[in-house]
């Protein structure tokens, strides 16, 4: 009895507590390249804030590269590594031109049984390469996403980053924002309430944010897809389409 009571417990305990928010991490050695060359990029699935856990990640359906008005398949450039014990995905891209350069990815659908849904993130981050500052705000046209009206470049510690929130390449009023830092170790949350910090845009789709530590911040905007899905048990369940825009905030005074 007193085992049954314990497990029952922990049910409620686990039942009680906020979902961990789920990002899907596409990141870059750098945001500007002042001379080009080649930028490293990471693709993880994970809770940045938490260091953890990760989640498999399998090979994502769509990886590539929008720049000047041209996409590129870079799927076959990924390589599977291991990251928090779970699938990862890397790869490094030489950027030998200037412009600025997108970088996409569509995942694979990860089932998540805690909450009954399949999870699909449209993830993209800008890449600026020579530091020429232009193409920032061009659209790579995936089916949720957020439209920067900031370049999401170059910007310092404490700047406000602004973007749109689209679905179907129109703003989704009143959109639901998650924000999480890409935690190093450094920074400890008073409590749960400052793991994910959540906003609301408003009625043209337009959110803001002050990032207010130096590194990566991923911006993520959930809505539900108009289809659903087979669960494992084959069930018709929902399916969360996220429009994810990573963004990097860089201290004045130091090198990115």
């Amino acid at each position: 009895m007193l085992r049954t009571t314990i497990m029952g417990l922990c049910l409620a305990a686990a039942l009680a507590s906020p979902a961990a928010a789920h990002f899907q991490e596409l990141l870059p050695s750098a945001d500007v390249l002042p001379e080009g060359g080649t930028v490293d990029l990471d693709l993880v699935f994970t809770h940045p804030m938490d260091r953890g856990p990760h989640m498999q990640m399998e090979k994502p359906l769509r990886f590539g590269m929008l720049r000047e008005g041209q996409t590129t398949d870079l799927l076959p450039k990924l390589v599977e590594t291991v990251n928090g014990g779970k699938t990862a995905w890397r790869t490094s891209i030489d950027l030998k031109e200037p412009g600025t350069a997108i970088f996409f990815v569509e995942p694979k659908p990860y089932w998540e049984p805690a909450e009954g849904k399949y999870i699909i993130h449209y993830t993209k981050v800008v890449v600026d390469s020579f530091s020429t500052g232009e193409g920032w705000d061009e659209m790579v046209g995936l089916p949720v996403e957020i439209r920067p009206l900031t370049r999401p470049s170059g910007l310092w510690t404490g700047n406000l980053f602004t973007g749109v929130v689209t679905k179907g390449g129109q703003p989704v009023p009143y959109a639901e924002v998650e924000i999480e830092f890409v935690n190093d170790g450094s920074v400890t949350a008073p409590n749960d309430a400052f793991i994910t910090q959540v906003l609301k845009a408003d009625a043209n789709g337009t959110f803001s944010y002050a990032m207010p530590r130096a590194g990566w911040w991923g911006f993520a905007a959930l809505t539900e897809a108009e289809t659903t899905m087979k669960s494992p048990e084959g069930k018709d369940v929902p399916v969360e389409a996220g429009a994810l825009i990573w963004v990097k905030a860089t201290d004045m005074g130091k090198a990115p």
